[in-house]
């Protein structure tokens, strides 16, 4: 009898971190726990220093724990060796960073596809149709990222983040760079991913309006979850940031 897969997408359980040793050793996380239920958009927020980019870095497997557990899909990250850990992250992850990290030399199209090139795979074509559509990109495919606006390459990098069919995107202050219109069509296409295609989002951020777009937001402070709010709106979120601030 076969023991079903977790319903969480990502599952973390007392996770540890610390950079340096002795008395020069900061601690990044001292004792996180989270569980991101699969098709659903997740925020963790926190000011500058309070792990979340550690976390979620720990979390996609980019980075080693101390102690702690970490499962994606079901399956346990910590302790994988460095070949089962990049066809995880190949595999079973996407990524969306601040910076976009297009190949400047390959089109739109070619970019979506690279994570499947270089996996050696075929595109499932209905699925790649449907997330280039959902971008709203059908049309630029064949530009390079220099004939694309910051927000249009944004959306690229969503859609080769999607195109594997990952277990769960996670995006790394993915507006940072763009204005308010071109973070919201990113912010909208990564809502519509967890809410209309069953994907597990997990984005890192400082901003509340971009957090308003989650299920759910987690709040970190000194490396631990001080606070968590279902439903967020940026309104709310606004308000409970500045109180972590006032009470710093």
């Amino acid at each position: 009898m076969t023991t079903p897969p977790h319903p969480a997408a990502v599952l973390a359980v007392d996770v540890r971190k610390s950079y340096g040793k002795g008395e020069t050793a900061v601690t990044a996380l001292a004792g996180v726990s989270l569980e991101v239920p699969r098709g659903q958009m997740l925020a963790v927020m926190g000011p500058s220093g309070s792990g979340k980019s550690t976390l979620m870095h720990c979390l996609a497997g980019l980075d080693t724990v101390d102690t702690g557990s970490i499962e994606i899909g079901g399956t346990q990250v910590v302790g994988l060796g460095d070949k089962q850990l990049t066809a995880l992250r190949r595999d079973r992850v996407g990524f969306v960073f601040q910076q976009f990290n297009l190949l400047p030399t390959l089109t739109a199209g070619e970019n979506i596809l690279l994570p499947l090139d270089i996996a050696g795979k075929k595109p499932d074509k209905a699925w790649y149709d449907e997330v280039v559509g959902a971008v709203g990109l059908a049309d630029r495919l064949s530009h390079r990222p220099a004939e694309l606006s910051g927000g249009q390459q944004q959306r690229v990098a969503c859609a080769r983040a999607l195109v594997t069919k990952p277990d769960v995107v996670f995006a790394d202050e993915p507006t940072g760079n763009l204005d308010s219109r071109s973070g919201a069509e990113v912010l909208s296409f990564l809502q519509a991913s967890a809410r209309d295609k069953g994907q597990t989002v997990v984005i890192v951020t400082h901003d509340p309006v971009a957090a308003g777009y989650a299920d759910k937001v987690v709040f970190l402070a000194d490396g631990l979850i001080v606070d968590h709010m279902d439903a967020p709106t940026s309104e709310k979120v606004l308000e409970r940031m500045k109180r972590f601030e006032a009470s710093a």
